[in-house]
């Protein structure tokens, strides 16, 4: 199945799909005179924040990029920590977010985790799965490259076994294979800590995505941080390559 298609956006809608870039953890645990790990641990809280106000305003789709795969080359330490506390939230989390009807997707390369990481992940999509409320998706040893080369490989196995025609490969074949491919696509991309790139997140799903920048610290970006995202989202009007007059016929 391929994603939803793209279409002019109204005044004042939300976003289906929303996409977050956390950043600053360490930036804010030096300006307190923490830790890093501690940086990390009050991002936590952040997340729950941002995950209950999503819930509430009924936003369809949350994705957070929680590791990258770049995220390996940081010291033994903190990558060390970084993994004790991706397994603390399995284990303390994700029976609270089954309460709330949410449903969990981890999203990158598992092959890099522990084994006890990847059974909680298993673990944890298998509870949540029936859930219908909240889609949200944690990126983890996650890189876009990665993922739009492990969609191209699936089809280029296809077509070796005689499945699928080269002439059949095309945008929407690759698209119906990278993560996500059965969501809407996103719509908006927030990333904090005053940085301005997407650091090899979604790149084949950000495509049209509007982008907030906020030079707010992850840990200090809370549900009123969030709601102002979502308001300067439904500020903008989305043309997707149409004209002035094709918008207004559309009625956006």
């Amino acid at each position: 199945m391929t994603s939803q298609p793209f279409s002019p956006s109204r005044a004042g809608e939300l976003p289906r799909h929303v996409a977050v870039i956390m950043d600053g953890n360490n930036r804010w645990a030096r300006a307190h005179g923490l830790s890093g790990i501690r940086g990390h641990r009050a991002g936590v809280e952040a997340v729950r924040a941002v995950i209950g106000r999503a819930a509430e305003r009924g936003i369809g789709t949350l994705t957070l990029f929680a590791f990258s795969s770049e995220n390996w080359k940081r010291p033994a330490s903190e990558v060390s920590a970084l993994m004790e506390l991706f397994l603390w939230a399995l284990k303390r989390e994700v029976k609270k977010l089954h309460a709330h009807d949410i449903r969990l997707t981890v999203i990158g390369d598992r092959a890099e985790f522990s084994d006890a990481i990847q059974q909680y992940i298993a673990r944890a999509e298998a509870l949540t799965r029936g859930n219908r409320g909240l889609h949200l998706v944690i990126a983890a040893n996650y890189g876009g490259r990665w993922d739009i080369a492990h969609a191209a490989r699936r089809l280029a196995e296809r077509v070796a076994c005689g499945e699928l025609s080269p002439e059949a490969v095309d945008e929407e074949s690759l698209g119906a294979e990278v993560s996500l491919a059965d969501e809407a696509p996103v719509d908006l991309c927030i990333r904090t800590s005053g940085e301005q790139r997407i650091s090899n997140f979604l790149l084949w799903q950000l495509a049209y995505a509007e982008f907030y920048f906020t030079p707010e610290l992850w840990p200090d970006f809370g549900a009123e941080a969030f709601d102002a995202a979502l308001d300067a989202y439904g500020a903008r009007q989305r043309r997707f390559g149409m004209t002035q007059e094709q918008i207004e016929a559309h009625g956006a």
